[in-house]
């Protein structure tokens, strides 16, 4: 019984609790977003050099599906915990090219829950540094995580959005694809980009499929849960009904936050696009 509990609360924490940590996440960017664009305005004819990992580098409106949200610099497991997170190896929105931006399907605020409910024609606005740019959507097609072709190089400038298919599952990928209405906006010049602090990744990168250093930190918070559960029982088998009652809800604050941690390391531990 403790243990069907403990695996409901997680697809609780999963499912709401995610949600929780991304909007305080998606708080922090957009400040970080608008921030930098006072510090730093760029034209559309004026090239923005590329953003630092894990910064907020946009921001993604997708009126259909009610989605407003801080694009973050990376798609690793921390970056999309964020919200929605940007192919260090494309270009930045609004620039030529096939730029490409992941995001969880389920998890986390879920940004690309309802993503399969797009048709062609829908628009997705994007605004960067540089300014606001319309995307208009051409198709949506289910590729294998290994079919990374989707985010080659393309003559026409365009706008891929990933996330995992089906529902609650990594075993394929939805790609949505939208083109670039209007100009794009300058390019860095490649020999003026500096060197990344971390590989670039595909839709088949490990880093998609879990944070494998979280193994220990959940292991320890796990073991901090049950070492509280286990002091409040020993301490209340003797006692009268109320006075159990009270320590038991005295109990309560400490687990419920380390059980929480726990969580937030196990999830750490799942594919990215989930």
């Amino acid at each position: 019984m403790i243990s069907g509990a403990l695996l409901l609360l997680f697809v609780v924490y999963q499912l709401w609790g995610t949600g929780i940590a991304e909007d305080r996440h998606q708080g922090a960017l957009r400040n970080q977003f608008r921030t930098s664009i006072a510090a730093a305005p760029v034209g559309p004819d004026e090239s923005a050099p590329p953003p630092p990992d894990g910064a907020a580098i946009a921001i993604i409106k997708i009126p259909r599906l009610g989605v407003e949200k801080a694009v973050v610099e990376g798609v690793g497991v921390d970056d999309l915990q964020k919200g929605p997170g940007h192919y260090p190896q494309t270009p930045m929105p609004g620039q030529p090219g096939n730029v490409g931006i992941a995001g969880h399907r389920t998890t986390y605020g879920a940004p690309f829950f309802n993503l399969d409910q797009l048709e062609p024609g829908d628009p997705i606005l994007t605004t960067t540094a540089q300014g606001r740019f319309r995307y208009e959507v051409i198709g949506t097609t289910v590729v294998t995580p290994s079919e990374v072709s989707v985010l080659d190089p393309t003559d026409d400038n365009r706008l891929t959005l990933t996330t995992c298919e089906p529902r609650f599952s990594a075993s394929r990928r939805m790609i949505v694809t939208a083109r670039l209405v209007g100009e794009a906006a300058a390019a860095p010049d490649p020999k003026q980009t500096p060197p990344r602090t971390k590989p670039v990744a595909s839709l088949d990168d490990p880093s998609l499929s879990g944070d494998q250093s979280a193994r220990l930190p959940a292991l320890g918070w796990g073991l901090v849960f049950a070492a509280i559960w286990t002091v409040a029982w020993f301490l209340g088998r003797n006692r009268r009904l109320i006075a159990r009652a009270g320590l038991y809800v005295a109990a309560l604050a400490p687990m419920a936050v380390t059980l929480y941690l726990c969580f937030e390391q196990i999830a750490r531990l799942l594919p990215s696009n989930v």
